[in-house]
């Protein structure tokens, strides 16, 4: 079994990008994860490698509301947002993991900042 170009692609691209980012306690990493139906966005601490939230399109408020998939990754944006404020996090550094910053994944860069994040 081979495996996929694009997937190595943006692996590669992935991996460039992290060499130049790296998300402290007061500035964390959101970290933007992209499958086929659902999207995952996470703030992530690399000094202490622990994750401080995470949402995504699967959880029960997100996946309740109608929609298609691009205005789900905008509430899954609000509410990564909504959960940085409430733990005291006013900015972060955004993190398109090799991903276009196209459709959903800027679709959940606009709700974060819509939420009150600052990128």
């Amino acid at each position: 079994m081979s495996i996929d170009p694009k997937v190595i692609r943006r692996q590669k691209l992935r991996w460039r990008i992290r060499t130049k980012l790296h998300g402290t306690a007061s500035k964390p990493r959101l970290s933007v994860f992209r499958s086929n139906r659902d999207i995952y966005a996470q703030l992530i601490n690399d000094d202490n490698g622990t994750t401080i939230a995470a949402v995504s399109s699967r959880d029960k408020d997100i996946a309740a509301i109608a929609g298609n998939k691009v205005e789900k990754s905008m509430n899954v944006g609000k509410m990564i947002a909504q959960k940085a404020l409430a733990l005291g996090v006013q900015a972060c550094i955004f993190d398109r993991g090799g991903y276009l910053y196209h459709g959903r994944v800027k679709s959940v860069a606009d709700g974060a900042r819509e939420g009150g994040l600052k990128f």
